[in-house]
């Protein structure tokens, strides 16, 4: 097992924030570091090396322990629950999980069909209303979803509902708020102990 403490981290608005973060808890990243198209980098004088990796598969990396720890979207753990650690809230790309759809239509009461990139959050979230619904997976633009006909609702991401808006969209239902996590493999937090309690520490001193 190396000695670096591996982080994965999502590429993208975390990614940058993140590094923020890190820089001000005192982890000396290299400039160059920002705008690397590599997809591990190592740095040894901080003992750290980090994979950087889809949104979604952050979680899978640490899970299986190619990753001691990472840092993922609140909706990634919610969709994935993979057996992971959540040890610190660190506040960071703020967003929420938000039902949307076309103004002024209601739910098919047939067959009511909800497009989604987080099927398993959808899900549940609508058996606990006591709604049957019918949930389509989509990788990408759901907005589309009810603009085409494939869906009566969508369940996405919100940042500034400035998509939504664009699309002629509207928001429905706020499920929940969504920040970035820090998490940790169970397995490396019994071997790596030492190490990540410290990165956890100073990073709750400046979250």
């Amino acid at each position: 097992m190396s000695n670096l403490l591996t982080i994965a981290m999502p590429k993208g608005r975390i990614f940058i924030e993140a590094v923020e973060l890190l820089r001000k808890a005192g982890y000396k990243l290299p400039p160059e570091f920002d705008d690397s198209r590599k997809l591990i980098i190592d740095v040894p004088e901080e003992g750290l090396r980090f994979i950087l990796s889809k949104p979604m598969d952050v979680a899978t990396y640490v899970e299986h322990g190619v990753a001691d720890v990472g840092i993922a979207g609140k909706d990634v753990l919610l969709e994935e629950e993979r057996d992971v650690y959540e040890l610190l809230d660190l506040k960071i790309s703020y967003c929420y999980l938000a039902v949307a759809g076309l103004p002024d239509t209601k739910m098919n009461d047939v067959a009511p069909r909800v497009a989604t990139k987080y099927p398993n959050v959808a899900e549940a979230y609508f058996r606990e209303q006591g709604e049957q619904v019918e949930i389509i997976k989509l990788n990408g633009s759901i907005e589309l979803a009810p603009i085409i006909g494939l869906s009566d609702r969508i369940v996405d991401i919100v940042s500034t509902g400035r998509t939504l808006k664009e699309n002629g969209l509207v928001e429905y239902e706020r499920i929940k708020d969504v920040t970035s996590r820090f998490v940790v493999n169970p397995v490396s937090y019994r071997i790596k102990d030492r190490q990540i309690d410290d990165m956890v520490k100073r990073l709750s001193e400046v979250v």
